[in-house]
């Protein structure tokens, strides 16, 4: 009886005050629900914490806008966003090459996470979720809906009729359901890891490099990247393996090493970095994870988010992709009602996941082609053949990368689709004169093999 008042309630628990429970929790009180947030770090408003240069900055692109503006927080999050038009290049000797991401005005947004979370997390509670910190979720007991925290005075016990888990990629709500029969569920560590440093403003306030770009030195098997921020710093990321090859992480173990390491492969940025070394030495190297699993509900409880499908950061689209799944999740509420969860949460997993597996297989492959293949002047001329044949043909050439972070397609269709151009892409730069004359191509008999190819 009890559980079923608590039902009428409509109580819902978010597990996560991260970005993802955030707005999760923004969308549910726009529809009426009472919504609680725990989260087992404390609150970093009353206690700020440094988050020890583990932060990647977040690309906000299409798919994350239409979602906090269907919740009416554009306007608030833009003054915290940077826009970048393309990607800059920067060769070994210090020349850089501009690749645009789309058209003139298509841009993805740098915006760090801190202030982001942080705006997020306000917004909920003026709209009546309550955030509850320093709650642990140790476990749940699916057939009541009984959640155990730990907290500060110790275990607590809770009813929770309704929870969404939207605990980030090593999600205690996952590892619950695992325990569960057959779930099924696969994780990978990528060989690199990652590191988080800075490029300072320049003496004069300014900043040290063009903000308007992602700034890329490829190099192979490794790679740095920068992204701007609003007090003109910018927050750059290294990419190296772990171990066992000759530039890794394992190899840089002290001031020397790490002196031969950016002076020989990043010379450019090395003298824009006064604070390398002590953040060099300072920040954690983190580990990159891939997690796919199924099914994602479990009697009332369903995973979102990184919780769900959390994929390598090389398309920019996890944060996009967990914002996207918000909004899939309140469509599907509004559309059968807050007392159907079974069926709104088996409609959000059977909807969702082809689309979370094409773009975590997407960003795997993406992470080759940003530390590799962006270097090689051929890619430049491809990626210049393509932008031409969607000037030429918009709606029928649309480039993988636009669709992806430009639309709202599916992924799933993205990916099919971004595979037949890159097949007959394959066709044409194998032609050996290509580099002389890409701009002299049959375009229309280029969609016409497009054409072909989706009708087979």
């Amino acid at each position: 009886m009890g559980k079923n008042l608590l039902m009428e309630k409509n109580e819902i628990t978010v597990l996560g005050a991260g970005l993802i429970g955030t707005l999760m929790a923004i969308y549910l009180r726009k529809q009426g629900l009472d919504v609680t947030v725990y989260d087992k770090r404390p609150d970093k408003r009353k206690t700020p914490y440094d988050e020890g240069g583990r932060s990647i900055n977040m690309a906000l692109s299409h798919r994350g806008w239409k979602s906090l503006g269907q919740v009416g927080l554009k306007d608030k999050v833009l003054p915290l966003a940077i826009p970048m038009y393309g990607r800059k290049v920067h060769d070994e000797h210090g020349g850089t090459t501009f690749i645009s991401y789309g058209k003139e005005d298509q841009a993805i947004y740098s915006i760090s996470r801190g202030k982001f979370n942080q705006l997020l997390a306000e917004e909920a509670e003026r709209l009546g979720a309550e955030i509850r910190f320093e709650h642990k979720f140790l476990d749940v007991n699916f057939e009541n809906q009984e959640i155990t925290f730990e907290t500060k005075e110790g275990k607590q016990k809770q009813i929770a009729p309704v929870i969404i888990g939207a605990d980030g990629a090593y999600s205690a709500l996952r590892t619950a359901m695992q325990k569960q029969i057959r779930f099924n569920y696969r994780q990978e560590y990528i060989s690199h890891g990652y590191k988080e440093l800075t490029i300072p403003p320049t003496a004069e306030g300014e900043f040290a490099m063009d903000p308007n770009a992602l700034h890329i030195w490829p190099r192979g098997k490794f790679m740095l990247i920068a992204l701007p921020n609003p007090d003109k710093s910018f927050t750059c990321t290294l990419f190296l393996p772990f171990e066992g090859a000759k530039v890794c992480f394992e190899k840089i173990n002290d001031e020397a090493d790490l002196d031969q390491v950016f002076r020989s492969y990043f010379d450019d940025a090395y003298h824009l970095m006064p604070d390398l070394k002590t953040e060099y030495f300072r920040n954690p190297t983190s580990a990159l994870i891939n997690v796919e699993c199924y099914p994602w509900v479990k009697g009332h409880s369903v995973l979102l988010g990184d919780a769900s499908h959390a994929m390598v950061p090389f398309y920019g689209q996890g944060m996009n992709c967990g914002f996207e799944d918000c909004y899939i999740l309140n469509q599907l509420i509004e559309k059968y009602g807050v007392n159907s969860w079974d069926l709104v949460f088996e409609k959000f997993q059977k909807k969702r996941k082809p689309d979370t597996d094409a773009i975590c297989q997407l960003a795997m492959e993406n992470f080759i082609e940003m530390r590799d293949s962006v270097a090689d002047p051929k890619f430049i001329i491809r990626k210049k053949i393509e932008a031409k044949l969607h000037e030429l043909y918009p709606k029928e050439w649309i480039p993988l990368y636009s669709m992806v972070t430009f639309t709202d397609m599916g992924y799933a269709e993205a990916y099919a689709q971004g595979k037949l151009q890159e097949a007959i892409m394959n066709k044409v730069m194998a032609d050996p004169l290509i580099t002389e004359n890409w701009d002299k191509l049959d375009y229309l008999d280029i969609i016409d093999k497009l054409e072909t190819a989706k009708a087979v």
